[in-house]
């Protein structure tokens, strides 16, 4: 018998009612002065597929509702639990005070390549994804408690939003 696709029924997703009140993975994405508001939507359809507790927008990024948002988000904009702080940096104190644990993912001295890193057990974890051209600020950087890279091997130095996004959730659920 030859596979075939399976149709929306078989996939048994979640409505979004029952998606808000489930459990959610230990760790939340924040977008720092991300200026495409597809690859917003992009990590917002992202932050659902791998359960985020919280989608962080700070500084420039664009908020929803925007349709551009809304087109790649397709939903997700309504399932994900998401709020805007315009300073990333007192985000960031919040959140260690809370006891967060906080990581910038970002090509810098000392960074941890993703495939050596491994998640402390019970411990809850923020990803910060900076701007598509400057990536995240040096200031926020020295601010993380570690500095996450992935490895990469072609001639370019930086990965789509959206993409590290989706590294990012999915190395670190498999990790769990």
């Amino acid at each position: 018998m030859l596979p075939r696709k399976r149709s929306l029924a078989e996939l048994n997703r979640l409505p979004v009612d029952a998606y808000r009140q489930i459990d959610k993975f230990p760790y939340c994405l924040i977008l720092d002065n991300v200026r495409s508001l597809n690859n917003v939507g992009s990590v917002f359809r992202t932050a659902d597929a791998f359960r985020a507790e919280t989608l962080y927008l700070c500084g420039i990024t664009g908020q929803p509702p925007h349709r551009d948002i809304t087109k790649t988000a397709l939903g997700a904009t309504e399932s994900v639990t998401w709020t805007y702080h315009p300073d990333i940096l007192i985000l960031l104190r919040e959140l260690r005070q809370q006891g967060w644990i906080v990581a910038a993912v970002e090509q810098a001295e000392g960074s941890v390549l993703l495939s050596d890193f491994q998640p402390e057990p019970g411990q809850r974890y923020a990803f910060i994804l900076g701007n598509e051209v400057h990536g995240v600020n040096e200031e926020v950087v020295r601010e993380a408690d570690l500095t996450l890279e992935i490895p990469q091997f072609g001639t370019k130095h930086s990965l789509n939003i959206a993409v590290t996004a989706g590294i990012i959730c999915w190395d670190f659920l498999r990790k769990l």
